[in-house]
């Protein structure tokens, strides 16, 4: 029993040891539920990580459809993932993608927008003008869009072909990069162009203006561009990628989701989550002082091919 105790005794300091370097992630799972994946989350400041891991995963509790998330706030180091490279139809989200890549084009002949390219791109982004997006894709072409994926090291994303820019294939991961490009300096995009995209990305249109922003405190600035779309397999894609500073945070969420019953399903999914997230982050904020998106969201249906 003696030599029992002792080993047991050294043996924990070791494990305890290892568990701090260990990120948090879900807690055991029956056995029939093992390789489905949990979210995991690390932080900087105590206790975070394992709340947003806590409650994120209880806002996912008993939904349908495959759900990709992820989070980083500069100011406490957090971040969280679900799904990190798991590979959706963008829908209108890649958007976001198009406007940078016409940036980052025009930043290497050291020229600025056009008229015509201004109106489009904000059509684009604040009404998700399908029309104005086909314009600066085809204007851009594939290879453009290629560079500048390259450029942001997002490996993993894969541009639409055919011209169906609503097909590109994202994920968490190459998203998350796309929006830490466009909320902190860097060498792909300027500053000047980073501001812009902000900019628009703040003025979408309330029937739009769902999804990552609910639940977000007053005190925090909001840019968000989202998508959906339908298909015969795999139901709604229903999409939501946001940017938020002020109240002492600096935070990006991206919410991927597809399988849903409904738009308003994939919707209410994406909410659930962001609300946990916005919460958590600003735990001293009223409920009257955090946004309420609207009842009737609304998006563009980008166009598919027939099969």
């Amino acid at each position: 029993m003696t030599h029992h105790i002792s080993l047991r005794a050294r043996v924990l300091p070791a494990v305890a040891a290892a568990a701090i370097l260990v990120p948090v992630a879900a807690g055991a799972a029956p056995a029939s539920a093992a390789t489905a994946p949990q979210v995991s989350c690390t932080s900087g400041k105590a206790g975070l990580a394992a709340k947003l891991q806590r409650d994120i995963t209880a806002a996912l509790a008993g939904r349908s459809g495959t759900v990709a998330v992820g989070l980083r706030d500069r100011t406490t180091n957090t971040t969280c993932t679900l799904r990190a490279t798991t590979a959706y139809d963008s829908a209108s989200v890649v958007k976001v993608t198009v406007l940078a890549t016409l940036l980052w084009d025009a930043k290497k002949t050291n020229r600025y927008l056009t008229a015509r390219e201004n109106t489009l791109a904000t059509a684009m982004i604040t009404k998700s003008d399908n029309t104005a997006t086909t314009s600066l894709w085809n204007q851009l072409g594939v290879a453009k869009v290629k560079g500048f994926l390259a450029a942001a090291g997002m490996t993993r994303t894969v541009p639409g072909s055919g011209g169906y820019w609503g097909l590109t294939r994202i994920n968490v991961t190459d998203e998350q990069k796309l929006l830490s490009l466009i909320t902190a300096r860097n060498t792909v995009l300027s500053d000047g162009s980073r501001t812009y995209i902000l900019k628009l990305m703040g003025q979408v249109v309330t029937s739009q203006k769902w999804g990552t922003p609910a639940g977000a405190p007053s005190s925090v600035s909001v840019h968000v561009k989202n998508g959906w779309l339908q298909r015969a397999t795999r139901g709604w894609r229903v999409h939501s990628i946001g940017a938020f500073k002020g109240g002492g945070h600096d935070y990006t969420i991206t919410v991927l989701t597809d399988g849903n019953s409904s738009m308003s399903y994939g919707v209410n999914t994406i909410q659930a989550v962001s609300k946990v997230i916005h919460r958590d982050l600003t735990p001293t904020e009223s409920m009257a002082h955090r946004y309420k998106p609207t009842l009737f969201p609304q998006e563009a249906a980008v166009a598919v091919p027939r099969r």
